[in-house]
């Protein structure tokens, strides 16, 4: 089992992060929090181009026909630059659940799909520029016919409640495939967001002085960013692990350990990052904030720790 990127997927991850820095890097999220969408429009329509909205629809349909590996090293990079809109959306949840028309649509050039589902993640994200609106329940999907604007925890993600239309039923074990995917895809973006978050730490780390030296050098700081280190680490392994055998029996446990240990990481990364920035990074301007609201966020949609751990728990009891 193969637990490090292919020349090629470290190729697609390189084109990501060139993407996002050409379109202005972390200012593309921070417009895009402000209520800006020109910049982060601009960005998905190059994403676009590269094939991300195909990356999990067969060749056969016009897309990369990509593997769940690919799609967790490309969510990890997006997690990485807190790239905004509803990427998980479009590329890892509705392929699988949408017809052959919906899906052609959806990867055409323009396009950008959101959805909801009960549950998991009942709001959807970015309703107001999205040009296909789905909610979905327990076995079925409909298209969405208006939303209610609804606050959100991260700035960055702007989310709404759709009103479902006419429903279509849906076969229960492709449904649970899709579920399973966005879950992976959020887990990824999580190690990405906890990857940034320890990154700004150690930068600000080694300017930062305080009795005339920089405080990186601080043992007790140094404990910290380690223990960050260790649990994103930790975290890296499980989540390729869950890539690797999506297609298995094992799926949903090993999806469920991924998300949690993306989860827990992520959270230790957004708590000791902000306590190394101190008062700096509770300020609205710095960007530090896209990642540290980005990570609760999404720790608690597409399955919170506790219905992960319940999941991962009766897998156990069950063999």
């Amino acid at each position: 089992m193969r637990f490090l990127a292919t020349d090629e997927q470290e190729a697609f991850a390189e084109a990501v992060d060139e993407l996002v820095q050409d379109h202005g890097g972390a200012a593309v999220a921070q417009q895009w929090a402000s209520g800006d969408h020109t910049a982060g429009l601009a960005l998905w329509h190059s994403f676009g181009e590269l094939g991300l909205a195909g990356l999990r629809v067969a060749e056969a349909e016009g897309g990369l026909g990509g593997s769940a590996a690919d799609l967790a090293i490309v969510f990890e990079r997006l997690g990485y630059h807190a790239a905004p809109g509803p990427y998980l959306e479009s590329v890892a949840l509705l392929p699988r659940l949408v017809d052959d028309e919906a899906r052609s649509a959806l990867i055409g050039d323009g396009a950008i799909a959101t959805a909801s589902v009960e549950g998991l993640a009942p709001a959807a994200l970015d309703p107001d520029i999205a040009t296909h609106r789905f909610a979905i329940g327990d076995g079925w999907i409909a298209p969405a016919v208006e939303f209610e604007r609804i606050e959100s925890l991260a700035p960055v993600r702007r989310l709404g409640r759709l009103v479902p239309g006419a429903r279509t039923d849906l076969d229960v074990d492709q449904l649970a495939a899709a579920l399973d995917e966005a879950a992976l895809a959020s887990a990824a973006m999580l190690l990405g967001a906890g990857e940034r978050l320890l990154a700004e730490a150690v930068g600000y780390a080694k300017i930062r002085e305080q009795f005339g030296k920089p405080i990186g050098e601080y043992q007790s700081l140094k404990h910290q960013l380690a223990d960050v280190r260790v649990a994103l680490s930790f975290a890296r392994p499980l989540i390729w692990s869950a890539a690797t055998t999506f297609d298995s029996s094992t799926r949903a446990r090993d999806v469920s350990a991924a998300k949690i240990a993306a989860g827990d990481a992520a959270r230790l990364a957004a708590r000791t990052s902000l306590q190394v920035h101190g008062a700096i990074g509770y300020t609205a301007e710095h960007q530090l904030g896209l990642w540290v609201t980005l990570v609760p966020a999404l720790a608690s949609v597409w399955g919170t720790a506790a219905y992960h751990r319940a999941r991962v728990a009766r897998s156990i009891l069950s063999a």
